[in-house]
């Protein structure tokens, strides 16, 4: 179990690392930092300094099947600002296991295993919010962070 937790450390660290290619120019943003780009203009912003956009989750409930725990969580994607939000990209890593194919909702997962809008969501309003979810195997929140996001100009 050890050897398991410590194979999925490692793969959050690459995933995170991997998945954050994002950036301005030719130059990645990097792990612990958001790729925003706002009226045309981009930047590398640190996580903790980023007061536009944010995620907030909450446990909807839990429940047992076939002797498996289950826990559906919605996710907020709150934007602060008064411009729409035209596209994100959340990164995600092996905590995320879900039920099955169908136990996600209201956002797309690409094959790299980032999440984004689907395509009848075509923006996040100004100072409003959006709500997907999803369903996995026992009781912990997957890991997830806001890798990029672009404002409507």
């Amino acid at each position: 179990m050890k050897f398991l937790a410590l194979i999925c450390a490692l793969l959050l660290a690459v995933a995170f690392a991997e998945a954050n290619h994002y950036g301005c120019g030719s130059s990645p943003c990097g792990w612990g930092s958001i790729c925003h780009t706002l009226r045309g203009y981009c930047s590398c912003i640190e996580v903790d300094h980023c007061l536009d956009v944010h995620l907030r989750s909450s446990m909807v409930t839990q429940w047992r099947e076939n002797g498996i725990l289950y826990t559906q969580f919605n996710v907020f994607i709150n934007n602060y600002l008064g411009v729409e939000i035209n596209q994100i990209y959340i990164g995600t890593d092996c905590t995320l296991q879900l039920r099955d194919f169908s136990s996600m909702w209201n956002v797309v997962r690409l094959p790299n295993g980032e999440l984004t809008l689907p395509s009848f969501q075509t923006a996040i309003g100004p100072n409003a919010s959006y709500t997907f979810g999803f369903i996995v195997i026992g009781d912990r929140l997957p890991n997830m962070a806001i890798l990029a996001v672009t404002y409507k100009n």
